[in-house]
């Protein structure tokens, strides 16, 4: 089995979507929303490697020195897949971005480093 970081994207449009609902509405979608990522976590828990976890501020670092910087990943997880097919076929239908404001899901392998 390969393995497999999952990256959830967000962007400022689909925040401020979000932060326009009603707070009455934004609670009900939460809880929906809570109750589905712990069925995927459940459905998915053999192949989560590594849970991951929601995404803090972006600091970029080049020969220039530190800048502080805007992306859109939001969250990260790590899974283990016979293919990328399969390991971006757990995220179809994903409440990430069913429920909650994010607009998707990017799934790339993780490869080995090469020899020195």
């Amino acid at each position: 089995m390969k393995k497999y970081l999952a990256i959830y994207t967000g962007t400022a449009a689909g925040r401020e979507r979000w932060n326009a609902l009603s707070d009455a509405e934004r609670k009900q979608r939460e809880a929906k929303g809570m109750k589905a990522w712990g069925d995927w976590v459940q459905k998915h828990q053999a192949a989560i490697t590594e849970n991951g976890g929601p995404l803090g501020k972006t600091k970029r670092i080049t020969s220039d020195g530190v800048s502080d910087i805007r992306n859109v990943m939001a969250a990260y997880v790590v899974v283990q897949a016979d293919s990328h097919e399969a390991a971006a076929r757990m995220f179809e239908g994903h409440p990430h971005f069913t429920i909650f404001p994010g607009d998707g899901v990017e799934v790339m392998e993780i490869l080995p480093i090469p020899s020195m």
